[in-house]
């Protein structure tokens, strides 16, 4: 026979109080309860193995303590790190969180939001959205990380002085010809670039998921911001998808090129330990023969050989700021920006 639920009848009894009590205790209010009581509740709670019904807490309160997080690629290592750092803060806050991926496309990022809000979610996080996402159905509080939109507030790095931070790194370690590797989404584009890197030319955007149009423009600017404050030439350029294989498809070019560099500076992790093992490949050494700094700061560059130097993303404050606006409710649009750290080890060539 399965064991019989335990209600809240039982707890009240074991505890000695009413249920009308163990609701002021389970639902934090509307009424205040005595500290010794409120322990004798929990403690029948815990010895009892009672589970409140959450759905019908949900409707008393007007609120699921649940929150939506969609992000562009659920297997991207930086969007896996973010998610955690959100679950990590939503749970100390007594929420939990709902996660979803968009692949960066509109139609899904649309119907996924629509499924979110059918599941009456409190509020969404909505990371590297497309360029316009479909929200004239929700009336709860939304939030972008890593874009800024028109309608909801925003929270993101300061990309432009975190890439300049990490070029002009380079810089002071005496390099003078730093390529940059950065997203395309078009995954054949990297092989019709050949040439022009040769030739030295920066290549046209094209292709690029919406959602990270804005920050990779801002890490591009940033690279030519710091090589200008040194009065450089503006290095090659090479375009491929954000992956590991596209950052070793880039390398193999740099390393091809009339005119090698001896720096790179990636735009993502992933490329990074790309270029990492084309270097490898090519029987050359990071970073004697070329140095690279990478931007996004996951866990796995600091076991990479050579561990990269990295412009860290603030994930675990971009969480916390996130979290904190979508639970207070806040309905003002604002953007905010937060710093990067330049986390220095040996790929740029220091000795740590």
């Amino acid at each position: 026979m399965p064991k019989e639920p335990v209600t809240r009848n039982d707890v009240a009894a074991y505890a000695g109080v009413s249920t009308a009590v163990v609701s002021y205790v389970v639902n934090e209010g509307p009424r205040k309860v005595a500290p010794e009581t409120r322990d004798r509740v929990l403690t029948a709670i815990r010895v009892l193995g009672y589970r409140p019904n959450a759905t019908a807490r949900a409707l008393r309160m007007g609120t699921t303590r649940t929150l939506g997080l969609i992000t562009p690629d659920g297997g991207n290592p930086l969007f896996a790190e973010l998610a955690k750092a959100i679950d990590k803060e939503a749970a100390a806050r007594g929420y939990v969180v709902l996660q979803t991926s968009a692949d960066g496309d509109p139609e899904t990022e649309r119907a996924k939001i629509a499924e979110l809000l059918v599941r009456q979610v409190s509020g969404l996080v909505l990371v590297a959205p497309t360029a316009d996402p479909d929200l004239s159905a929700a009336e709860v509080p939304a939030i972008a990380i890593n874009r800024v939109l028109p309608k909801v507030s925003s929270i993101r790095p300061a990309y432009r002085e975190g890439a300049r931070q990490g070029v002009r790194h380079l810089i002071e370690h005496g390099h003078r010809r730093i390529a940059l590797v950065i997203g395309d989404a078009s995954p054949n584009r990297a092989v019709v670039a050949e040439r022009d890197v040769a030739a030295g030319e920066v290549l046209p955007v094209r292709g690029v998921q919406a959602g990270h149009r804005a920050a990779r423009a801002e890490r591009e600017l940033g690279w030519g911001d710091a090589l200008r404050a040194a009065g450089l030439a503006p290095g090659l350029v090479v375009r491929v998808p954000f992956s590991r294989a596209g950052g070793r498809t880039a390398g193999d070019l740099l390393l091809a090129a009339t005119k090698r560099p001896t720096a790179v500076f990636a735009s993502s992790d992933l490329q990074a330990i790309g270029v990492l093992r084309a270097v490898r490949e090519a029987g050359l050494r990071v970073p004697e023969d070329l140095a690279v700094v990478a931007f996004d700061g996951t866990p796995e560059t600091e076991y990479s050989w050579p561990p990269l130097t990295v412009v860290r993303q603030p994930l675990e404050l971009l969480a916390r700021e996130a979290v904190d606006r979508l639970i207070a409710g806040e309905q003002t649009v604002e953007a905010l920006t937060l710093p990067t750290d330049l986390v220095v080890r040996r790929s740029c060539g220091c000795p740590n």
